[in-house]
């Protein structure tokens, strides 16, 4: 199947994922199943990219997704995300791994041949990702995916879960913890870091951002990532 596909008549799976670009909290991805039946109700409920989306708006609709369709959430913390891209060291074979997880996980609740995810990377990194279940699924990778509403829906539940997990870190570090990665989160990282310590920065933070030495800037001290 060709780039440019029709969704409207397929039963699949579409996945997206929240927090990339994020320097606190975790990388989450998602993935929905969707079938020509359930296709009105996500129009109903506004389904869209979640990037052009207001944060509550997101919440709301997520909530709806994951109480009523075949769904699955992959949740990267910050500190195994540490310790899995000083491994690996290419986000793009990471994000592989969490969409190719959340695909299989799904395709145990729901019997489709297709699944659909923005593309990234090589496209090659999800498909040599997937595992038995995953290899006989027809994938496609597609720039701006969300047009689908699979794809939408998956990045709506993403986001509603990267934003619980960020309300959580923030609750447990006594730090409000923002979104991005713009001078407000170096602030905001280095306020922790005199709470805390640097060195538990990568419980709450992706530690290879060029934040973090803005950070230790901020701060006046000459630490090495951990």
């Amino acid at each position: 199947m060709s780039p440019g596909v029709d969704s409207t008549t397929l039963n699949y799976i579409g996945t997206d994922e929240s927090g990339k670009g994020d320097y606190f909290g975790p990388l989450v991805i998602a993935a929905v199943c969707v079938t020509p039946e359930t296709r009105d109700r996500l129009l109903a409920l506004d389904v869209k990219d979640s990037k052009t989306t207001s944060d509550n708006k997101v919440r709301r609709i997520a909530e709806a997704i994951i109480s009523e369709l075949p769904h699955a959430i992959v949740a990267i913390g910050s500190e195994k995300y540490n310790d899995l891209y000083e491994k690996i060291k290419n986000l793009n074979r990471l994000l592989a791994w969490g969409h190719a997880r959340a695909i299989e996980n799904v395709l145990a609740k729901c019997a489709v041949e297709t699944a659909i995810t923005d593309q990234f990377g090589d496209p090659g990194y999800v498909r040599n990702a997937l595992m038995k279940k995953g290899q006989g699924i027809e994938l496609i990778q597609e720039t701006k995916g969300e047009r689908h509403l699979g794809v939408a829906a998956a990045s709506m539940v993403a986001r509603a879960k990267f934003l619980e997990y960020l309300d959580r870190y923030s609750m447990v570090a006594g730090v409000n913890l923002p979104k991005g990665a713009g001078q407000n989160v170096d602030a905001a990282a280095a306020e922790y870091c005199r709470k805390h310590s640097p060195e538990t920065l990568r419980k709450v933070a992706k530690v290879h951002f060029k934040n973090t030495g803005k950070v230790y800037a901020l701060l006046g001290a000459n630490t090495h990532r951990n």
